[in-house]
């Protein structure tokens, strides 16, 4: 319902912008919220994960929230961000605590526009066998819009 209203709203809003002639901020208006969920994990591997994140939001014109629950250096998190402004990809930091397969379905339980969650795979796991995608519809089969698994060689595979 919430979204729905949400929809309603900015129809609205871009009526009275094209009333008055505001065409390009009635059509920005419209613009539905696309948004890709990167959860970090603490690894160096993140950095794929990153780059595929990156490379849709471009391709889609989505933004990017990144959510972690580690450690995560400040320094990654500020050459992300740097990286994503200069793309001109808006760009939220979220920091959670406890296990982030939890942290993940939370929030996309609470946001209704990430179109996808994209995360690294644990090393040493081999995205493209029976096994593996038994483990990860065990752990992710309860989550609410698509997961998108980033391998150390770039692969990816989604559920």
């Amino acid at each position: 319902m919430k979204r729905w209203l949400r929809k309603f709203e900015n129809a609205m809003a871009a009526a009275a912008f094209a009333e008055a002639g505001e065409f390009e901020t009635a059509r920005e208006s419209l613009k539905e919220e696309r948004t890709i969920l990167l959860a970090l994990r603490g690894r160096e591997a993140d950095r794929n994960a990153f780059r595929y994140a990156l490379n849709t939001c471009k391709r889609i014109g989505a933004g990017m929230e990144i959510l972690y629950v580690s450690e995560i250096a400040a320094g990654l998190l500020k050459e992300f961000r740097s990286q994503l402004k200069k793309e001109g990809i808006e760009c939220g930091i979220i920091q959670k605590s406890g296990s982030l397969e939890q942290e993940i379905r939370n929030y996309t339980d609470a946001k209704g526009d990430i179109l996808f969650v994209v995360i690294e795979v644990s090393e040493g796991v081999n995205i493209h066998n029976k096994k593996a995608d038994k483990i990860i519809a065990n752990t992710w089969g309860k989550l609410k819009c698509p997961l998108v698994v980033v391998s150390e060689g770039n692969s990816a595979f989604a559920t």
